[in-house]
């Protein structure tokens, strides 16, 4: 089977190759035979009724700084298109919304990774309220006085804007500290999006697993250890992968949410989990397929290629 694939990512030629999971599917898919066509966000257009994109024919390579070539940009219609992936990286804002609005409009005759609707309306932070039973204690609120009261009730808390990634913006308030007021000012003098406010776990400093799933079965997992002195667990702030196994508390987690994500187009998705808590279920760009496969030897991105062809077959 070969499929004709779009690629919607950030620029490609800034990613870490070592590292970049949309190199790694990339990469995976031309092995397989596939042909690859790249664009970046802004070249994504509706124009006559159909969904159109400018961009350029793919090829990837494992080669620090020569690690791809383009053809001949291009203006091409996504649905003549087998597949199309939507891997730019967040934030969730009104552009990203935007392009799921768009994608939405090829769903399901080309299949769109992850399914666009979905991904719209399962923002990482609030799809996780879905499942109150495996969460840490959270607050999703604005208002001041309400997260005060959140914060005086558990008294070590996690703050963070609701729609950021990457550990931007995340702030731990322990029992001494005096400046939610300022945070709180902060954050909200440059949006008017609710804050998620979380009771800090202690077990972070353990690390933070994210356990990847396939078509909701979950087929591995890497821990994420936080700097000497951090909070943040993000590779993007430092934190150091490490091989972990599986525990009876991640099977039973997956097993919970793994037929949600199954049953609403979500392939290829990564869940946070500190301790025995589910903390995040990211679905718009998740990552940490290379670290994995480096660990376990297993061969993911070939697993979520497999899921990909089985509904394209």
């Amino acid at each position: 089977m070969s499929l004709k694939v779009a690629i919607q990512m950030d620029p490609i030629e800034a990613i870490d190759i070592n590292a970049d999971s949309t190199f790694r599917l990339a990469e995976e898919a031309q092995a397989r035979g596939h042909t690859l066509f790249y664009y970046t966000p802004d070249y994504l257009y509706w124009d006559g009724g159909k969904v159109m994109a400018r961009g350029w024919p793919l090829t990837v390579r494992r080669e620090v700084g020569n690690h791809f070539t383009l053809g001949d940009q291009q203006d091409v219609d996504l649905s003549d298109y087998d597949v199309v992936w939507l891997r730019q990286d967040p934030p969730f804002d009104m552009g990203y919304i935007t392009t799921t609005h768009l994608l939405e409009r090829l769903h399901p005759q080309t299949l769109v990774v992850n399914d666009p609707f979905w991904v719209r309306n399962f923002p990482e932070k609030l799809l996780v309220l879905q499942f109150p039973e495996l969460i840490p204690p959270t607050m999703i609120a604005r208002d001041l006085d309400t997260i005060r009261r959140f914060k005086d009730a558990h008294g070590d808390i996690i703050l963070k804007p609701l729609y950021g990634n990457g550990g931007a913006g995340v702030f731990r308030l322990d029992p001494n500290d005096r400046n939610l007021s300022s945070l709180h000012e902060l954050f909200t003098g440059i949006s008017r999006e609710p804050l998620i406010a979380q009771k800090f776990l202690p077990d972070v400093s353990n690390g933070d697993k994210r356990v990847i799933l396939v078509d909701g079965e979950p087929v591995g997992a890497i821990n994420r250890v936080p700097q000497a002195g951090e909070t943040r667990s993000n590779m993007h702030v430092g934190g150091r992968p490490e091989k972990v196994a599986l525990s009876d508390r991640d099977r039973e987690i997956c097993e919970t949410i793994g037929p949600v994500l199954r049953e609403h187009g979500q392939i290829f998705v990564g869940i946070d989990v500190i301790g025995d808590y589910l903390t995040e279920i990211n679905v718009t760009s998740p990552t940490g397929i290379q670290e994995l496969e480096r660990f376990d030897g297993v061969n993911i991105a070939q697993k979520v290629w497999q899921a990909i062809e089985a509904k394209r077959g």
